[in-house]
Formats: structure tokens, sequence, C-alpha cells
């Protein structure tokens, strides 16, 4: 077995709570072993801060009892059995690439339960050659009128769901964000388009509502996305922080459904073509 962080070398007399496995002076705390795992991996265009918002996500899981790692470092992702040993992964990565061994182990890692939560360009204006990413994730950046420092509402959904209970509507000064969404997503909030501060060849069409956090299923997987979060100062807003929190706290729960009922990403399988 692969074990990182968690081993301790010493020669000395081990406490109660570690135990050698395999004879060689290497101990596994099993505190941390047994505990829950996530990732967030970052990188990307360095305009959307991916370090400091990985950072504040690792923060964030931490918070919740999770033994975190924070990489930029995406080759992590080819370790199949890894991946499929966490229960979420946070991508932080604007643009960027994927291989198709990246992107298929966590295809793969979410159907069988593993939650997938991410914000902003970090999530969906990721890996913008992968339509695989874009059907995982359930959407995709097209355009933000206006740029950043655009003043708008985030409207609160009338929903069934938990996520958004209590509540309220609340404004953000950021990137106004327009993105092409899955009609099986089941939204959580929006916003209106198009805006007074942003009229372009787009605006004449009817306006709309824009998704601006959503929940959807992967497989077994839970995923949820916000669009909010252009720099680590929106991230950390206390509206949005929340939204993200109750993101990470319900896609952590479906992969502790997914064992508790021996769930896999099997069940799903298919020999269709796809793409």
């Amino acid at each position: 077995m692969t074990i990182s962080k968690q081993i301790v070398t010493s020669n000395d007399q081990p406490p109660s709570s570690m135990i050698n496995l395999s004879n060689n002076d290497k101990f596994v705390n099993l505190e941390v072993f047994f505990m829950k795992k996530a990732l967030v991996f970052y990188g990307g265009w360095d305009g959307h801060e991916p370090d400091l918002v990985a950072a504040y996500m690792g923060e964030l899981l931490e918070a919740k009892g999770l033994n975190v790692k924070v990489t930029d470092d995406m080759t992590i992702l080819e370790d199949k059995s890894y991946v499929e040993s966490l229960h979420v992964i946070v991508p932080v990565v604007t643009m960027d690439k994927i291989t198709k061994e990246q992107e298929e182990s966590i295809s793969e890692a979410v159907a069988s339960g593993v939650g997938l939560v991410g914000c902003h360009g970090g999530m969906c204006d990721a890996f913008r050659e992968s339509v695989l990413w874009q059907f995982i994730t359930g959407g995709n950046w097209v355009s933000h009128p206006g740029g950043d420092g655009m003043t708008y509402t985030v409207n609160i959904a009338n929903s069934s769901s938990k996520l958004v209970e209590g509540l309220s509507d609340f404004e953000v000064s950021s990137e106004h964000y327009y993105l092409h969404v899955d009609p099986a997503v089941e939204v959580l909030a929006t916003t209106r388009f198009p805006h007074s501060g942003a009229y372009w060849y787009h605006s004449s069409n009817k306006a709309v509502d824009m998704p601006i956090a959503w929940t959807k299923r992967w497989g077994h997987g839970r995923v949820y996305y916000t669009s909010l979060g252009h720099h680590a100062d929106i991230v950390q807003m206390p509206e949005v922080t929340e939204l993200i929190s109750r993101g990470l706290d319900w896609a952590i729960e479906g992969k502790d459904t997914a064992i508790d009922n021996n769930l896999s990403s099997d069940d799903f399988k298919s020999e269709a073509k796809m793409f």
C-alpha cells in the first residue's frame, strides 16, 4: 500500500495510535489514515489567483476534519486508486489542459461516489478542449460581459434543496459569468442577464435568469458548482463561503452514501458510444 505524509519513521516506541504495517520501522498514524481525504489541485491562468483560492479551499476542508492534499501537480490524477479513495475533489484550474487518462480517472472516481466541487473559472472554464469535463461539471463559461467589477444580484432559487435553506439574496461586484448550462442540473441560485452595464450583440435576446450555483449527479457522485469566485477575496465573502461550504458537505456526504451502500461506477458503465 502507498501512504504519503501519514508515514512517520522512527526507531522509538510509537504511540498506541500508530501501527507498523511492514516491519520496516515505518509507522502509520491510524487517526490520520482513516480520515476522509480531499484533493485540491490548482493551476492554469494566474489571474484567478489559483494558489490563494486553492489554499482557502484547503482550509475549509481541513476545518471539516478532512485530510487534505493541495497540489499543482496534476499527474496525481493518474493514480486511479488514490483518486477513487478520496471523498471530494476540488479543481482550481482555469483553462489549461487535461490528459485523457486524467479526465477519465476523475470521471470514474466521481461516478463511484467521489464528490466534485468547484467555483468560477477554476471548474467551469477549466480544460476547454475537454467535452467530457464539461459533461461532468454541468456547464462551461462563454463570456463575462463587462469584465470584472460588475455589480449584480445573486438570487437564491426557490428550491427543495437544503443547500440553500435559510439563505438570502446578496450583491457582489465581480465578473458576471454567462455560461452554457446542462439542463439536467438543479439550480440553486441565479443572476439576471443582460446587465444594463454591458450591452452587446447577445443583448438582443430576451432577458434570462442565468444559473450561478447548481448541483448535478455523475453516476453515484455529487457535483457542485458556483460561478462566483473570480479572486480569493470573492471566495472569502461570507455568503460565497457559505455556498461553497454547503456544497462541500453535500458532496462529501455522497461518498459516505456510496460506501455505506457498496455502490460502484460499474452500475453505470456502458459499451455504447458516447463521444
